[in-house]
């Protein structure tokens, strides 16, 4: 048995993965607000109680909204920002009294999905995260892909390409800089940009019913934020030309950006045609704790 943890911005959710890949003990907590040593106790504590249910864990992997430096053993890049800095792997190793394997969220994710899941036996996969926060990541062969700095698919933080003069310099991040695609992507800002439009607030799904019945300022959003999306994979087709993609967090269940993305890429990628598929994580939101327990 392995247990995985998905450490997220709002919850943490903890499973164990038998030898079939079949989740047992599933949980999930609220993430303890800016609150790091009660975020490390929070782990622990499930962990305890998994161990407790199922017996003791041949192996613990943690997903984590950033990712460790491998220069500094410090955890950078993460939007859950109580994190930056601190020596995450080590502290919650301690609490635990053995080592621990630790990666980017979308990694595990991405890891889950090329394993058994929408993308099994993909040779070259880009997996996205489009949620609260926007991630990337790249697996090669059914193998994450961090790259020589651990950054490898860390588009959420690459600017917009080809911004109109209305979207220039963009919104600002919580990395510091302006016009990054999470700022652009993520699910608050097209609540945001609806809201801006329309006087209403509407989670994404809702916006979504309301676009299919006919509401404009519903329409004009998503098909804004459509056409941002294809502009960002775009880049990703050009520059690493997948197989396919996979998406997962709570706006890849927008049904509309499978049939609606597709011709957009074909209007923005380098390419007469765009044969990569995009498809919708098997696992959904099982995903992410699925693939720490495969780390």
């Amino acid at each position: 048995m392995r247990i995985g943890v998905d450490l997220g911005g709002t919850k943490i959710e903890i499973a164990a993965l038998d030898s079939s890949g079949t989740l047992h003990g599933r949980r999930r907590v609220p993430t303890p607000a800016g609150d790091y040593d009660g975020t490390l106790d929070a782990i622990a504590a499930l962990v305890a109680q998994l161990e407790g249910e199922l017996g003791p864990a041949d192996g613990i992997g943690v997903g984590i909204p950033g990712s460790i430096s491998p220069a500094t053993g410090l955890v950078r890049n993460a939007n859950s920002t109580v994190l930056i800095g601190k020596p995450f792997e080590r502290d919650l190793s301690q609490r635990l009294g053995r080592a621990i394997a630790v990666a980017n969220d979308a990694n595990c994710f991405a890891l889950s999905e090329v394993r058994g899941g929408a993308v099994d036996g993909v040779p070259l996969v880009f997996g996205v995260i489009l949620g609260t926060g926007v991630g990337g990541a790249i697996t090669v062969d059914g193998r994450p892909r961090e790259g020589a700095n651990g950054i490898a698919g860390e588009w959420g933080h690459t600017p917009l390409p080809w911004p109109a003069q209305d979207e220039y310099p963009g919104p600002e991040c919580y990395c510091g800089r302006r016009g990054c695609i999470e700022a652009f992507l993520c699910g608050p800002r097209l609540r945001e940009q609806f809201a801006q439009r329309s006087g209403r607030a509407l989670d994404p799904a809702q916006i979504a019913v309301a676009a299919a019945s006919g509401d404009t300022a519903a329409e004009t959003a998503l098909a804004l934020w459509e056409d941002r999306l294809a502009r960002g994979l775009a880049v990703i087709l050009d520059v690493l030309d997948p197989d396919a993609i996979v998406f997962g967090g709570g706006l890849s269940n927008l049904d509309r950006l499978y049939a609606n993305v597709p011709p957009l890429l074909e209007r923005y990628a380098f390419s007469d045609r765009v044969d990569a598929s995009l498809r919708r994580a098997r696992f959904g939101d099982s995903s992410g704790v699925r693939g720490a327990a495969m780390l």
